[in-house]
């Protein structure tokens, strides 16, 4: 139910839950690292930042000089400094981890670095190179779509993202907690992104309704497709009709609801709140319930914590905001009574044998809002039969070409990946040099 705290109180909330390190927090921080040769922070970064580099300039006071080391090799740095899982990344291989069991917090510092260059831009940290006169379609306006588009543009091609939302941005617009990105933080770094030139945005154009893949390969030098997962999950169990029974929904609605709510006050929420799934989305859903002003919030995963896909992070910082979690219980039915979800009946659960199953013991959950965050898959209507999938998702080679000529993937609907942000970026870095390189030996009659 809407209207438990006022706009104001969660706002509030919300830009406290993850503060951006002071200067001299910073100062600190930058002075704690080491800044190794081969250092091994550098090979856990999906991207490759040089992270030594950029912390040294920051103990040198100068930011701009650390961001544009970040970006150089993460156009997206930002957000990545926001939402990447930098305890399992690049601060888990941090020497002072392993020495002190406190790591260089690596986020904050590149946050701190790249806040820095978007509150005062200055001159332009990327130029484009002369113009090719080939045109490259990226479908996607998400982190490897982006990354992608970013690339081929700084190689002098000209991009046109198609983006099937109203804005630009994907998973980072409209699938991160807002605590994570406060302040419109992912639109300002797609203007910053676009600003480069030579990208054209279309929103609201989806792949396989006003376009095609067969019309973009004719109209186009090349296709990058960066579709996201646009599918979700269901729970596989009886459960009442969404129309019939208020109170049900996905996880990941609610979180996009919440992104662009212009009144925060009126985001549905219950007073008791019941989250089924172990990922970083059960997590965001379930904390931002909690700052939303639900009195309860349990988030209940099949297995124990270690096999939860949310790092042992995430599940501390739920649990530091009230979120109850209860391991080894799987869902059975969804409650509801006069058109209200009511609770959610779960089965008790262990491994036999290497397989999970029902002890057949029971009990349920009294809940007035259930939340489905069980996982997203990739729907491939839109691609047809043309492209050989792999596991559901686009199967590629290492530079993210498909079994399409002149169609490259990456992000989340590409086959093999861990789902991460910073990873969908470095597709759509690898896959734009492939491009480039591919066109050029084109024009050269290679």
């Amino acid at each position: 139910m809407p209207g438990l705290r006022t706009h104001d109180a969660i706002a509030a909330d919300i830009a406290a839950a993850k503060p951006p390190l002071t200067p001299a927090q910073a100062l600190v921080q930058a002075e704690r690292c080491h800044y190794c040769h081969d250092a091994p922070c550098v090979t856990a970064c999906p991207t490759g930042i040089d992270i030594p580099s950029f912390i040294a300039r920051i103990a040198q006071g100068n930011l701009r000089g650390a961001a544009s080391a970040i970006l150089q090799a993460n156009p997206l740095g930002g957000m990545c400094a926001r939402v990447c899982p930098t305890e399992v990344l690049c601060e888990d291989a941090c020497v002072r981890h392993t020495l002190e069991d406190k790591p260089v917090e690596i986020g904050l510092l590149q946050r701190h670095a790249t806040d820095a260059l978007f509150a005062k831009p200055g001159k332009p940290l990327f130029t484009r190179a002369e113009r090719t006169g080939r045109r490259v379609a990226v479908v996607g306006a998400g982190p490897a779509g982006l990354a992608c588009a970013h690339g081929l543009a700084r190689h002098g091609h000209d991009v046109v993202i198609f983006e099937a939302r109203a804005k630009g941005g994907g998973l980072n617009e409209y699938g991160i907690a807002s605590y994570k990105a406060t302040g419109d933080f992912a639109q300002a770094e797609l203007d910053w992104l676009l600003s480069i030139g030579g990208i054209e945005l279309r929103t609201g154009v989806a792949l396989g309704d006003a376009i095609t893949l067969d019309s973009l390969r004719a109209d186009f030098d090349a296709v990058f497709l960066g579709l996201g997962l646009a599918g979700v999950n269901t729970l596989g169990i009886p459960e009442p009709q969404a129309e019939q029974a208020a109170g049900l929904a996905d996880a990941v609605d609610f979180i996009a609801e919440l992104r662009q709510a212009g009144d925060l006050s009126a985001v549905p929420v219950g007073r008791h709140v019941v989250v089924i799934g172990g990922g970083m989305t059960a997590v965001d859903a379930a904390v931002q319930s909690r700052l939303l002003g639900a009195e309860t919030v349990t988030l209940v995963y099949r297995r124990g914590a270690e096999a939860m896909p949310a790092s042992a992070h995430e599940q501390d910082w739920a649990q530091t905001h009230g979120v109850l979690i209860r391991h080894w219980a799987a869902p059975e039915a969804v409650l509801a009574e006069a058109g209200q979800v009511t609770g959610v009946r779960f089965a008790r659960t262990r491994v036999d044998g290497g397989r999970l199953v029902n002890t057949g013991e029971h009990f349920t959950l009294a809940a007035d809002r259930v939340l489905r965050a069980i996982g997203q898959t990739f729907v491939s209507a839109p691609v047809g039969a043309a492209i050989r999938l792999e596991q559901g998702r686009i199967a590629t080679d290492a530079e993210g070409r498909t079994s399409l000529a002149g169609v490259w993937a990456g992000g989340d609907c590409r086959a093999g990946g861990r789902d991460l942000t910073v990873e969908a970026v470095e597709h759509g870095k690898v896959a734009a040099r492939s491009i480039h390189i591919a066109l050029l030996a084109q024009s050269q009659g290679v």
